[in-house]
């Protein structure tokens, strides 16, 4: 597989991970965006560059000006200028022409209490002065505010993917719900085992198999035993539309190699057949970024 062919058609890559953060970020990374681009080239792969300080459209295109396989995404949290159709509008403006949607990731940082298992260290002594300030999709009365309607409904006409971000339970339901009513293209469930949001394998399956909805299992959550192994297989060998990801760039987790070493391991204990893994690491990442 050559490199060129690659970048221009990331069908071709052997892997898609979409959610990787590269520094700077709001905390120290293992890799700037060109050394991961790097590394995911090494290894046939595509990633798509996180940062909850908000943007990577302009990282990801000058990856991609020097043939890197990668694509970027914004975090649409306070420090970034908040939940804002506008903000989006600029990502994309400086993520220029991809082949694959741009994910729009809403608030990371919501002001809810969740202790951290992960060892790490603010990138910027602003940070520690001045954290980034929460916020919420929803109102004080718990149905989704009016700037995540006009996000959701903007997501009809741009080349989007709509992530729930760090949304609690009855957030994701809510925004599962607004996004059939208003025909939202594409909307994926971030990591929802994590503590912020905590649905399981049978909360999952309960939403049914909804053509819009893509649902997120990273590595990272079972990593940090916020997921038991029961629970992360039935997702891997059960779920409809499951895009594996890393959720990987700390300084205190695997390296992108090692992580797909891991991941193969796990794959072989759960018993999952090639066509499901190809499905879950490539064919279904693939169909929710593809145009």
């Amino acid at each position: 597989m050559s490199t060129s062919a690659m970048v221009s058609e990331p069908g071709r890559a052997r892997f898609i991970d979409v959610h990787y953060h590269a520094g700077p970020d709001a905390y120290l990374r293992r890799h700037s965006a060109l050394r991961a681009g790097g590394e995911y080239q090494a290894l046939d792969g595509w990633v798509v560059l996180k940062n909850h300080l908000g943007c990577t459209a302009a990282q990801a295109w000058e990856a991609r000006q020097r043939g890197l396989p990668v694509s970027g995404s914004v975090v649409l949290n306070e420090i970034a200028g908040g939940i804002d159709w506008r903000v989006v509008e600029r990502s994309l403006c400086q993520h220029g022409a991809a082949d694959l949607r741009f994910i729009v990731h809403l608030p990371t940082v919501t002001g809810r209490k969740h202790t951290s298992r992960l060892t790490r260290e603010v990138s910027h002594p602003i940070l520690g002065e001045r954290p980034v300030k929460p916020l919420t999709v929803s109102d004080d009365s718990g149905h989704l505010n009016p700037a995540t309607l006009e996000v959701l409904r903007m997501s009809r006409d741009y080349p989007v993917v709509i992530s729930t971000g760090h949304a609690n339970r009855e957030e994701v339901l809510r925004l599962v719900e607004a996004a059939d009513r208003l025909q939202v293209p594409r909307l994926m469930l971030n990591q929802p085992a994590n503590p912020l949001t905590g649905l399981s394998a049978t909360d999952l399956l309960a939403l049914g198999g909804l053509p819009f909805l893509y649902i997120e299992q990273t590595a990272l959550t079972y990593l940090l035993g916020y997921q038991d192994e029961g629970d992360f297989s039935r997702v891997l060998r059960e779920l409809p539309q499951v895009v594996y990801s890393s959720d990987l760039g700390q300084t205190s987790q695997p390296d992108i190699r090692p992580w797909l070493d891991l991941s193969r391991k796990w794959f072989q204990a759960f018993d999952l057949d090639p066509p499901r893994i190809e499905a879950i690491t490539r064919g279904w990442p693939l169909q929710m970024l593809s145009h």
